[in-house]
């Protein structure tokens, strides 16, 4: 009974876990939002965070490495709560929305690459036209935009086909009405 009584008892203070799990929550959120931003693949920064997060601290209150099932359970709260009120706050509020996910950047416009987003993303000209064939374009000329998302995926908006042997018209904006 003891034993039973010793796996659910606290090893730290709950205060001490909710800072702990908040500490790390918050700069690898910032880690990934500022420097690995672009790498993550189609799920949402907070969303990668949050899965690795709870994996590790799931791991570590299962694997004995805090003494107490309750230590583990304290830091995964932590982490659910943090998740959850920045989802809400993101929903709510477009400005945290705007800090927490990057705003699309325009890597072709018009059949014109534009370098200096991809210095700023450090992509190479090789990993672009991967990406555009893999899109389906064969030719810059035939890219009207190619936007890099904010989840890493490369949209590509193509030039409308102008029939056999014509001209490819001019680029117009929206129609009136």
């Amino acid at each position: 009974m003891s034993e039973l009584i010793e796996l659910f008892a606290r090893e730290f203070p709950v205060w001490h876990m909710v800072v702990r799990g908040t500490v790390v929550y918050w700069f690898l959120l910032v880690v990934f939002r500022f420097v690995l931003r672009r790498d993550v693949g189609s799920m949402g920064v907070a969303d990668l965070l949050f899965v690795v997060l709870v994996a590790d601290a799931a791991s570590n209150a299962m694997q004995g490495e805090y003494k107490s099932i309750n230590d583990g359970l304290v830091l995964l709260s932590t982490l659910i709560a943090w998740n959850f009120a920045l989802d809400w706050l993101s929903y709510r509020f477009a400005w945290v929305a705007r800090v927490l996910e990057p705003q699309p950047e325009v890597l072709v416009r018009h059949g014109r690459v534009c370098r200096k987003a991809m210095k700023r993303e450090m992509i190479t000209m090789e990993e672009l036209q991967g990406k555009l064939r893999q899109a389906g374009v064969e030719r810059l000329a035939d890219v009207r935009v190619a936007r890099l998302e904010a989840d890493g995926q490369l949209s590509v908006f193509k030039r409308k086909a102008a029939p056999e042997g014509s001209p490819a018209p001019p680029e117009r904006g929206p129609p009136p009405g």
